[in-house]
């Protein structure tokens, strides 16, 4: 098991500085969201500035793009990276897709399982091995004259992993997918409980089974060796969870715990635009459950204890150090410990 790290993408040159640094403090992968920045740029840039360090987008958002437009950026990426670029895809919630982007939300699991299967496809005649040729419900694509077309690389095709939460994109990613990217807001009980016996039974499908899928689980942590340093990181977490927990479709998450009803009332306090509220409804009770408390010494042998037995193939990724960045980049220092000593424990 190696430790991984989150970032929202940066200023390209910014992101360079920081993917060179991160490579040396021996994480794994770097995934890189999409919000202000685009995370392709992001990855081209981190990239071109590593030689070892793991790539992937995590998510870019699917829909605003045409399947050929991602499949092109993915294919340039891994030729770019020399095979380290994974190509991870999610949909975004409706409000951003339809507002925000001016694109096409309906019915999304059907509409994101095409997506991957079209991206394969133009794979497929990117490399020659046969002619373009999609027919589905959302997405067609039968023209790829040979000056369009970047032709083969001597790279394997990008893994796609999609996001997932609930079980039916959790079968999809098991059944047509390299891998699964789970929320940050997660705890082992509900990935085992829920999400790994439907990404198993996706898997079953296509007669594969879970070796064959890798589980990318951002992790929020709260890591300190003073009672001041731990409560700030705690109350970070919180405030992470009060806000990721408000979102009705999340709401298994919380009752696989026997929180039936946080969900709702979260939503409402978010609705009413009571912050305040909502923080204070993550009891610490309500928090263990959700993220990782631990000392430095102590943190990377505690992420590896309570993850290695989630799935066959996990990649951990701190889903705290790219916050800690921002105000002390120092602290890279303390996290290529914790990298460290999840190699070794893991």
């Amino acid at each position: 098991m190696e430790l991984d790290i989150m970032s929202g993408a940066l200023e390209l040159r910014e992101m360079q500085r920081l993917a060179a640094a991160v490579e040396v403090a021996g994480f794994g992968s770097m995934w890189l969201t999409e919000s202000g920045r685009t995370a392709y740029l992001s990855c081209a840039a981190a990239g071109l500035a590593t030689e070892r360090l793991g790539l992937g987008t995590a998510i870019a958002v699917a829909f605003p793009r045409s399947p050929m437009v991602t499949a092109s950026t993915a294919w340039e990426l891994a030729e770019a990276t020399d095979g380290r670029f994974t190509l991870g895809l999610g949909t975004q919630v409706k409000a951003h897709i339809e507002r925000r982007y001016s694109a096409e939300y309906s019915h999304p699991g059907p509409r994101l399982r095409e997506y991957v299967e079209s991206v394969k496809a133009i794979f497929r005649a990117f490399r020659g091995d046969e002619k373009l040729r999609f027919d589905g419900d959302y997405y067609q694509f039968s023209l790829l004259p040979r000056q369009w077309s970047p032709g083969p690389i001597t790279q394997s095709d990008p893994r796609i992993f999609v996001s997932a939460v609930l079980p039916w994109m959790s079968r999809m990613a098991g059944e047509i997918c390299d891998g699964i990217h789970i929320h940050p807001f997660n705890s082992p009980d509900y990935i085992t409980g829920v999400q790994r016996p439907a990404v198993a039974e996706g898997a079953a499908r296509s007669k594969r089974s879970l070796d064959d899928i890798t589980f990318v689980i951002p992790v929020m942590t709260a890591v300190g060796d003073t009672e001041e340093e731990m409560a700030s990181t705690r109350e970070h977490a919180r405030m992470m969870i009060a806000f990721y927990g408000s979102t009705p479709t999340y709401s298994p998450v919380f009752e696989t715990h026997g929180f039936n009803d946080l969900s709702g009332r979260l939503h409402t306090m978010q609705r009413e635009g009571d912050m305040a509220a909502m923080v204070a409804a993550i009891t610490d009770d309500v928090l263990d459950h959700y993220i990782v408390s631990a000392t430095w010494a102590d943190l990377g042998p505690a992420l590896v204890d309570r993850y290695r037995d989630v799935a066959p193939h996990v990649r951990v990724v701190t889903y705290t150090a790219s916050h800690q960045l921002d105000s002390d980049p120092g602290v890279l220092d303390r996290w290529a410990d914790v990298a460290a000593a999840v190699r070794a424990a893991g």
